[in-house]
């Protein structure tokens, strides 16, 4: 359990659903940024207007989604004032990380890992995002551009993992929504489609192996939805996300509560996890 109040769940790629739960909200940072509200200085009268403002928050207006919005402005204005105490007491981390989007919001990441005791924090959840695989044409080109940022930032996060001596504590893992058909389109390019695989990285990661199987790459296979290569995936999300999240704490006990669909497949986790 976290000894702290600010949010397990940070996302450094803007506002997302992920992290978002019943009682919890997650926190978006911009990479180099701040959350601390601008406008504000060491002055005697902006320190009186920000007080102003605090206690306006504070104030129960009787309307419940006025005082919602409020109460996520007063968590906002407190994690704000944690997180940039915090990173305060950082150090300048020796490892070199590329200058791309990807780079920045990982090298802020292990910034704040970095400080992860000054906020409290036993346990944290990082949502960083790289775009544009949507490549319905020119898709090699695109590639060839997106993988070497992906490769070079995840290179320099796991050196810094093991420049703050955490590697064997942090798991980086990619995610997506969708994969991309085996058939190409006219545009040198490719259409939505299922069955995509993903990279898991850290010292706690069982490495060098492949977890499911490859698909039959044949139009219309035993392994096609149709006849354009979507291929049926033969390792579910479930299965995907169990094993991450027992790694991460969560009980065996409690995994189907999480994973609803668990139980449809013959193993809950895939072993790829220490």
């Amino acid at each position: 359990m976290n000894a702290s109040t600010f949010p397990t769940f940070l996302s450094v790629a803007g506002n997302t659903l992920e992290g978002a739960g019943a009682k919890t909200s997650p926190v978006a940072l911009t990479p180099g940024g701040s959350l601390a509200l601008t406008g504000f200085n060491n002055s005697n009268g902006s320190q009186a207007r920000r007080n102003a403002l605090i206690n306006l928050l504070t104030l129960d207006s009787g309307v419940k989604l006025a005082q919602a919005a409020n109460n996520v402005m007063s968590m906002s204005i407190s994690d704000a004032a944690a997180l940039d105490a915090a990173l305060a007491k950082g150090t300048p981390l020796q490892t070199q990380f590329p200058a791309t989007s990807l780079g920045a919001q990982l090298q802020q990441v292990a910034q704040i890992i970095q400080v992860r005791s000054a906020l409290g924090m036993n346990r944290q959840v990082f949502f960083c995002s790289l775009g544009s695989f949507d490549t319905h044409t020119g898709e090699l080109g695109t590639l060839n551009t997106l993988y070497p940022e992906l490769s070079q930032g995840l290179a320099a996060f796991y050196s810094a993992t093991q420049e703050l001596g955490v590697g064997d504590s942090v798991t980086t893992f990619t995610e997506s929504d969708f994969n991309r058909t085996f058939q190409p389109t006219s545009g040198d390019g490719s259409d939505h489609a299922w069955g995509g695989h993903h990279l898991v990285m850290g010292g706690a990661v069982a490495g060098g192996q492949i977890f499911g199987t490859f698909p039959t790459f044949e139009l219309g296979g035993p392994d096609d939805t149709d006849t354009r290569g979507r291929w049926i995936p033969t390792t579910s999300i479930d299965q995907y996300g169990a094993t991450l999240c027992s790694w991460f704490g969560i009980p065996d006990s409690a995994l189907p509560a999480v994973f609803p669909n668990l139980s449809n497949f013959k193993t809950a986790k895939l072993g790829f996890l220490g």
